[in-house]
This record gives C-alpha cells, sequence and structure tokens, in this order.
C-alpha cells in the first residue's frame, strides 16, 4: 500500500519547512540548551500561527482535530529541524484533555491551541520526569485515574540531549479531573504521544542522512570523494532503506489513529519501533562517516546526533513497543 499525501498536506509540510530554516533553528536549539528559551518560544508562538498545535486539539475548543496524518506531518518537520520544546507532551495533553472535557478542558486547551501556553506531560508507564518543566505554563500529571496538576518541579536531570531538559514533578498538585474517563483518556494520549515521538524520530533521521550525503560528497581521501567509495554507498543505503521502511507504518498508524481503529495501539508502537531504530541507525551512520568531526560542538550535527537515542526511547522504549505489537 502507498501513502501519498494530498496537495494539502504537502504544502503545509513545505510552508513549515520554509519557516523553520528561516528561523535558524540550530541557533534556536542552542540556546535553549544553555537556558535561553526567548528565541524558543518565539519560534512556539510563530508554529503556534501556522497551525501546529491545533492539530490534535478538537474544534470545540479552538483546534481543529485531532487530524493524525497532519500531526506527523508537522511532527516530523519539527523533528528534522531539531526543534526543542515539548511538542510531543503537547500533543499528547491536547488528546488528554480534548478527551477529559470539563473545565480543565476549557481553561487550557484553546491556550494550547493558539500557542499561549506551553505545557508538558507525564503519564504512568512512560517513565517519571516532565521535558522542559522549567518554562511550562502547566505541568500535568496522570497517575491511576487522577489527572493532577504539577505544583512545580525539582532541579533537572542530566540528559544525553542538552535540549532536551528532564524535570521530576514535585508530589501533590491540584486534581483537576477524576475518575474512569481519566484512565481512557490517558491511554489514548500515551498512544498519540508514541505515534508523534515516532514521526520527530523519522525527521531527525532524515536530517542526519541529508547532512551525511553532504559531507561525503564534500570530503575527500586519494583525490576523489569518500561517496564514491563503495562501503560508504552500502553504509547510506541502508540507511535510507531504514527510513523508507518506516514511512509507511507511521502513515499506515496515522489513517488507523484517524479512522480510530482497534489495532491503532499497535500499529503507532509498530511505526515507533521502526521510526526509532531508522533514526539512531541515521545517528551512528553520520558520526561514522562524518569522523571526528562529528563530536565536535561547534557543528550544528552534533545536536541532531545527541537527539536520535533519547527519541528512540522516549514514550515507548523498542521492548517496550515490540511487547505491544506482539500483545496485539
Amino acid at each position: 500500500m502507498r501513502f501519498l499525501l494530498d496537495d494539502e498536506q504537502r504544502e503545509f509540510a513545505r510552508s513549515l519547512d520554509a519557516l523553520l530554516t528561516a528561523a535558524d533553528t540550530s541557533a534556536v536549539v542552542r540556546g535553549w540548551a544553555a537556558g535561553h528559551p526567548g528565541p524558543g518560544l518565539t519560534l512556539w508562538r510563530r508554529l503556534a500561527d501556522a497551525g501546529v498545535f491545533a492539530l490534535a486539539a478538537p474544534e470545540a475548543y479552538g483546534g481543529v482535530g485531532p487530524l493524525p496524518v497532519e500531526t506527523a506531518v508537522a511532527c516530523g518537520e519539527l523533528g528534522r529541524h531539531g526543534v526543542p520544546g515539548p511538542v510531543v507532551e503537547s500533543v499528547a495533553a491536547a488528546v488528554l484533555l480534548g478527551a477529559v472535557g470539563g473545565p480543565v478542558a476549557k481553561e487550557w486547551l484553546p491556550r494550547i491551541a493558539s500557542g499561549t501556553a506551553v505545557v508538558s506531560l507525564v503519564l504512568e508507564g512512560y517513565g517519571p520526569y516532565a521535558l522542559d518543566a522549567d518554562v511550562a505554563d502547566a505541568v500535568f500529571t496522570v497517575a491511576g485515574d487522577e489527572l493532577r496538576l504539577a505544583p512545580g518541579a525539582a532541579e533537572p536531570t542530566r540528559s544525553m540531549d542538552p535540549a532536551r531538559r528532564l524535570f521530576r514533578p514535585e508530589a501533590g498538585g491540584e486534581v483537576v479531573a477524576a475518575g474512569p474517563r481519566v484512565r481512557e483518556a490517558a491511554r489514548a494520549a500515551g498512544t498519540w504521544a508514541t505515534f508523534a515521538t515516532a514521526a520527530q524520530a523519522l525527521g531527525c533521521g532524515e536530517a542526519l542522512l541529508r547532512a551525511t550525503v553532504a559531507y561525503v560528497k564534500q570530503r575527500t581521501q586519494f583525490g576523489v570523494p569518500v561517496g564514491s567509495f563503495q562501503a560508504v554507498k552500502h553504509r547510506l543505503a541502508d540507511t535510507l532503506l531504514g527510513l523508507e521502511f518506516a514511512r509507511p507504518l507511521l502513515y499506515g498508524a496515522a489513517v488507523e489513529l484517524a479512522e480510530g481503529s482497534p489495532g491503532a495501539g499497535a500499529a503507532v508502537a509498530a511505526a515507533k519501533v521502526a521510526a526509532g531504530e531508522a533514526g539512531y541507525a541515521a545517528a551512528r551512520t553520520a558520526l561514522q562517516l562524518h569522523g571526528a568531526v562529528g563530536y565536535t560542538e561547534e557543528l550544528d550535527l552534533a545536536w541532531w546526533l545527541r537527539r536520535a537515542r533519547p527519541l528512540r526511547d522516549a514514550w515507548g522504549t523498542p521492548s517496550a513497543c515490540r511487547a505491544r505489537v506482539l500483545e496485539r
């Protein structure tokens, strides 16, 4: 089966690519990692104006969604350009609050969709850390059948990617919703978080492959570009195949999410495994073919290299996702 974007979706991808190219996201990432989120928050609002954060929010609360295919397009572009911030968490929080409804949805969903609020999220079973809690206007946590608004966050935990700052939310906080509906909404939000992370991982892998292809065309050895060596060609071809294999799984999962298929969770898990592993393989290829220069902080590539592994494991490790596929 071939999954092809329609003209409107392709134009959406092109417009996001143009916006992010002009925004100099490598400088935004460096500032975000250094604790200067101003440029990143400015970019966040521009992405909101482009409709990115409205994609998972229901129309009743100022959104246009949920639209899984368009979300995959957006998160793929954001992953390719390395946009920092709790993008996945905002998508998942929109799904969570939309399913819970009530006063908390009326208060926060329009702000999430419009980009006037940045939120992070912790769900039981997906790890204890809230991404970028220090810049978030709210950190939502779900444990059992209680949705809480965390009162604050502890000191950051060291991360492999300096632009992904991890915080443990403080215990307690106001209970803003409770009951079986919260548990079901959290399950749906976790699936969407896994899905959005898979799209980011695929975009990150594409950026790494593109940068590596450009580099091996320029770097010479024995008077010829190293990209002409058969071993290099084979390594790049294997990397491309991994990414291209993951792409239809991602969009297939998007279709199942859009249709509300009972197998959507397993499809998302399969896409996450494929995209996460392909993105991480692209990082290993990029590091090997760039040689020692790939380690240097001065090279923008380093930021994408350090993001591929966390994206592979965030919101569903490969082993957890494989188990979910086998359960189905």
